[in-house]
């Protein structure tokens, strides 16, 4: 199941957000999201979980749980959806 977690502080790195939901189940995968320009932390991530029951507990134990002061929203991520090519990107 792929997850998102938003509302991440933003010194978080995809091996703190790993760290973090290994406590529920094996962790395929876990990536912060970074700006392109700066490298810093967009302050969201996805985290892969190939368990559903462990991937479903995260979520519940997780969401609206403080992290460094910040309170973590933590879903099933949507379907990616297509982006649209604007004219000055070709």
């Amino acid at each position: 199941m792929n997850i998102y977690v938003g509302n991440l502080p933003y010194s978080y790195t995809s091996a703190d957000l790993e760290r973090l939901f290994t406590e529920y189940g094996a962790v395929s995968s876990a990536q912060v999201i970074v700006d392109r320009e700066t490298g810093r932390s967009r302050g969201f991530g996805f985290v892969e979980m190939d368990d559903a029951r462990s991937a479903a507990r995260a979520i519940d134990e997780l969401h609206g749980s403080p992290v460094e002061g910040r309170r973590l929203t933590v879903n099933e991520a949507r379907p990616r959806r297509r982006r649209r090519v604007r004219s000055y990107e070709r």
